[in-house]
């Protein structure tokens, strides 16, 4: 699977793939990244690619020409390529949107800077638009890196155990169970003594429970999606 950035700062992205699974699952020719700056593509004199808003405000605006060109570039290169923007004003991303890009052959993520994208050029070239949260960021590119690990470790082969993936949040309404290690007892806070016993089953109830008490604190609204099935499931 390939995953192309098309950002400014490449810098900010590339380190994140040095260390780790990603950087061996690109070692084992699992994962390719690209990187592709639109001030490359820029047809003014000092490569400039932002403008200031049409009908005012604050700040600048990534404006069409060096976008347009940037991702036909791309798209002619590989006409199967998914484009995805980043921005604030999108539906959220979610664990099933992860799996679901994981089939994906090549994901092209574009990352604004400023005050964000022309919207002209995300309603030419874009394939989705995702948003990782309420909140505000200097650019687009740690959205793409939050992206691009949820996907890829979704990828076959890039986790070393498969069946991580099964038992991770998400995977059901319901939180994850906390995890514990060695040793059992640190400073006098023991690990629950159930975990110990080597009874599979109990473990697995038990996991359960504490998986509702999570999501219950947490996330009361996932918890209520959770019943809901269940009711339905009965």
């Amino acid at each position: 699977m390939k995953f192309t950035f098309v950002t400014l700062f490449q810098n900010i992205v590339e380190g994140y793939f040095q260390d780790s699974i990603l950087k061996r699952a690109i070692q084992k020719d699992i994962l390719h990244v690209g990187y592709i700056n639109p001030r490359d593509f820029s047809d003014s004199k000092h490569n400039k690619v932002d403008d200031t808003a049409v009908g005012g405000g604050a700040g600048m605006v990534m404006y069409p020409q060096p976008l347009y060109d940037t991702l036909d570039a791309l798209k002619s290169e590989d006409e199967d390529v998914h484009v995805v923007f980043l921005t604030p004003v999108a539906k959220p991303f979610k664990q099933n949107d992860a799996k679901r890009l994981a089939k994906k052959s090549h994901i092209a993520f574009v990352s604004g800077r400023y005050e964000g994208i022309d919207e002209r050029v995300i309603e030419k070239y874009a394939d989705e638009v995702f948003s990782i949260g309420d909140y505000i960021l200097t650019g687009g590119e740690l959205a793409s890196l939050v992206m691009c690990d949820a996907i890829a470790r979704n990828v076959n082969g890039v986790l070393g155990n498969s069946d991580s993936l099964t038992t991770e949040s998400f995977e059901t309404p319901l939180l994850e169970a906390p995890s514990f290690s060695k040793p059992k007892d640190y400073q006098e806070n023991c690990v629950p003594s159930e975990y110990l016993k080597g009874n599979h089953s109990r473990i697995r109830s038990l996991k359960l429970v504490l998986s509702e008490c999570k999501t219950k604190f947490f996330r009361p609204e996932q918890l209520l999606k959770h019943r809901t099935r269940k009711s339905y499931e009965k």
